[in-house]
């Protein structure tokens, strides 16, 4: 389990396709690395993988050819920033709110404004993703746990405090960007819990 708060901003240094699948190599930027241990997870953009090898500045992941087809990470240049953020720790404090690093979907990244000392953006979703977005709730863009400040058929809109701005890779997130979301983990829940009503 993951947070959305990014522990810091990384690199795609390469990606080397094996047989459908993909070697993703990482460079760690800002992250705290030290104390890294084979097997631990990762949030990669907001996508959990496993650590395979890792050197001081830098980290290995597998991902499968599902993870390349429903996300970013397939098709992201080398080079490109990369939001991290290391699994929760039960003693954790948790000041996001709960994501999986399961992303459910893409989104687009259509324009941004400047909300008084904020950025605004606006992101276009597939109404099945949409269902799950309320506004005022939780949703993770590419790693980043961020508060809903509207939402409507098409898509929903988020503000980012300036701090949010210069520790994450939106930074250099520009307009027509695909993302990767994660839905609020309790709307997933409660929409099975109602459809398996009378099951029992």
């Amino acid at each position: 389990m993951f947070t959305g708060l990014i522990e810091g901003v990384g690199q795609l240094l390469a990606r080397e396709m094996r047989g459908g699948d993909a070697r993703l190599v990482i460079a760690t930027g800002s992250l705290p690395f030290t104390d890294v241990r084979l097997g631990e997870s990762i949030a990669v953009n907001g996508c959990c993988l496993t650590v395979v090898a890792f050197a001081d500045d830098r980290f290995d992941v597998d991902a499968s050819s599902e993870t390349l087809a429903l996300t970013t990470l397939g098709r992201l240049p080398v080079g490109t920033p990369l939001n991290l953020e290391r699994a929760l720790r039960p003693s954790d404090r948790l000041g996001g709110h709960l994501v999986s690093g399961h992303v459910d979907g893409l989104a687009i990244a259509e324009r941004c404004w400047d909300d008084a000392r904020a950025v605004r953006w606006r992101f276009a979703l597939a109404r099945p993703l949409l269902r799950y977005v309320a506004p005022k709730g939780s949703i993770c863009v590419d790693g980043v746990s961020l508060t809903v400040n509207a939402v409507d058929a098409d898509g929903f809109e988020v503000a980012l405090i300036p701090h949010t701005v210069a520790h994450t890779a939106f930074h250099a997130l520009q307009p027509g960007t695909e993302v990767n979301v994660e839905v609020d983990l309790l709307a997933r829940y409660l929409e099975r819990l109602r459809s398996t009503e009378g099951w029992a």
